[in-house]
């Protein structure tokens, strides 16, 4: 009996086998996607600011930038930015995507931000990506 992931792997490869002609070239994108695959899961953290956010945040910006930028360097964080109530130019906080909820947690633990008291408040949510870029 053949293990599963073999059978997987089997049925890609007929699949693909059967349609390699030459009238037909499989896209890169086709040959290395799954058939059966989970969501990926990320974990988004969320800052709340204190009111006078831009005039507090100057000493630690560059230290809480660099770390952001660090760890998506190493990839355990996806993206992250402040977030503004619409129309108004102060952001109330920000949100982060991580791969990992360590990741996540790390990042408050080493964030200057947190640290130097410009975060009031924050979470992390398990977010599982259904549709869409992850």
């Amino acid at each position: 009996m053949m293990p599963f992931q073999r059978i997987i792997n089997t049925t890609s490869l007929l699949l693909l086998t059967r349609h390699s002609t030459a009238f037909y070239t499989p896209k890169p994108s086709m040959i290395h996607t799954r058939l059966f695959s989970t969501p990926p899961t990320r974990y988004l953290l969320s800052y709340e600011y204190v009111p006078d956010v831009l005039e507090k945040r100057g000493p630690y910006r560059e230290g809480h930038l660099g770390l952001a930028k660090d760890m998506i360097a190493e990839g355990s964080c996806v993206s992250g930015g402040p977030s503004l109530v619409p129309g108004e130019s102060v952001p109330s906080g920000a949100l982060f995507i991580f791969n990992t909820k360590e990741a996540a947690e790390q990042f408050v633990a080493q964030d200057p931000y947190v640290s130097n008291g410009i975060v009031t408040g924050h979470s992390i949510l398990e977010w599982s990506v259904v549709v869409g870029s992850n």
